[in-house]
This record gives C-alpha cells, sequence and structure tokens, in this order.
C-alpha cells in the first residue's frame, strides 16, 4: 500500500483508515516510513528534471499520508 500511496495510485484519507486495525495501522506507518527512506536514498541525476520533480511528488505524498495516519490515530485515541 505504500508504494501505490507513493505512486499516486491511492488517495489517503482518515476514512482510508477506519477498516483497518490497530496492528494494521503500525505496520502501515513502518511500511511509509521505510518506503519514504528508500525514496530519500535514490537520487536523480541533476540534470534530470523530470525525474526529480516525480521523486520529490512521491516524497511528498507518503509525507502527506503519514500526516493523515498521525492525525487519524491521534484522535482515536480520545
Amino acid at each position: 500500500m505504500a508504494r501505490d500511496i507513493a505512486e499516486g495510485y491511492v488517495m489517503v484519507t482518515e476514512r482510508s483508515f477506519k477498516s483497518l486495525t490497530r496492528p494494521d495501522l503500525d505496520q502501515l506507518g513502518f511500511e511509509l516510513e521505510r518506503h519514504l527512506r528508500d525514496l530519500r536514498g535514490d537520487q536523480a541525476p541533476p540534470d534530470d528534471i523530470q525525474a526529480i520533480q516525480a521523486r520529490n511528488r512521491k516524497i511528498q505524498r507518503v509525507n502527506v499520508a503519514m500526516m493523515v495516519l498521525r492525525s487519524y490515530r491521534a484522535k482515536a485515541k480520545t
């Protein structure tokens, strides 16, 4: 799911997490962090603007998904 989020195939909202259990949410958070590390580790050539933009879009999608996940988990605790 982390790869699908990064590629833009899955749009993440709080509603996306309603069907997931707590261990599933933990696993998704772990996978998102791992995929984000992988994305940051892959460097595009400095002269390839399209590759740089694609990489940055993927990083942004994963960051937003992690933010939404943290928000959802904070609301679920109360």
